[in-house]
């Protein structure tokens, strides 16, 4: 049988996933018969070790209890827990690769997608001043966004549907220079023949279909995902019952948006210095 190869010095995930395996090949217990011993289907199990699902502190507990091996998961799922990538973020980015069509809405930064290299690096130098992320998780992060940006090169190219609310136009991150180039950055993305841009002006109001950033993912099969984030966590949906409201809500949005022409031209009137 085909088994993934784990590399731990990839990521704090990939290090623990790849010792839980050790630890359970040590004892010669399948998947399923550990997680019998843990209170956990085996698919659970596999998860964790190839780095698709994080441990919870509950999880690391029964594993240690199951294994004997006193805190020693603990401790480890404790890196994990610290670093930059929320729970659920990893099954996200494995869809989004895979996606034909991509639909976006942001309220206060420019997507991850569209941003520049150095607006990503303020926008997490910011967070490490503030102490919400290390210096490590801010290069992770970073790292990964590089990875999801050069994805989209792939052939055939998926279609990118992005919808900005004004606020990510005027506030300025990184600084003018930084942000100049950075909207220098979304009018070449508009030019794309695969692309849609749109603004969100601020007097939509109350016809602003979210109150919160969308991730909303077509793939081959024409299947629908949703993938949505909480300060300590993220969610990828997959349920229609879900999802569907999320896409009916967001082409409403489109609707009620700036075109693309009328977005662009708010783009450079903002590029100019001109609001």
């Amino acid at each position: 049988m085909n088994r993934k190869e784990l590399n731990p010095e990839k990521s704090p995930l990939d290090a623990f996933g790849e010792r839980l395996r050790r630890l359970r090949d040590e004892r010669g217990w399948t998947q399923d018969e550990l997680g019998l011993r843990m209170g956990y289907s085996g698919t659970h199990i596999s998860a964790v070790e190839v780095g698709r699902r994080s441990p919870t502190r509950r999880f690391a507990k029964k594993a240690d209890d199951a294994l004997g091996t006193g805190s020693l998961l603990a401790r480890q799922e404790k890196a994990v827990r610290e670093t930059a990538l929320l729970d659920g973020f990893p099954d996200f980015v494995e869809k989004e690769v895979q996606a034909t069509e991509i639909r976006l809405f942001e309220l206060t930064i420019v997507p991850g997608l569209l941003q520049t290299p150095e607006y990503a690096a303020a926008v997490t130098t910011g967070e490490v001043r503030r102490g919400a992320i290390s210096e490590f998780q801010a290069e992770e992060r970073l790292s990964k966004l590089a990875e999801r940006q050069a994805a989209l090169e792939r052939t055939p190219t998926p279609m990118v549907y992005a919808v900005l609310d004004e606020g990510c136009l005027r506030r300025v991150v990184g600084g003018p220079e930084v942000m100049t180039a950075q909207l220098d950055r979304l009018i070449a993305f508009a030019e794309l023949p695969s692309t849609v841009l749109q603004v969100a002006p601020y007097d939509l109001g109350e016809r602003r279909a979210f109150d919160l950033p969308v991730h909303l993912l077509t793939l081959p099969d024409r299947s629908n995902v949703a993938y949505a984030e909480s300060v300590l966590q993220g969610r990828l949906e997959r349920d229609i019952g879900f999802v569907q409201p999320l896409l009916r809500a967001y082409h409403q949005l489109q609707a009620e948006s700036l075109s693309q022409a009328a977005s662009v031209a708010m783009i450079s009137q903002l590029r100019k210095g001109n609001p």
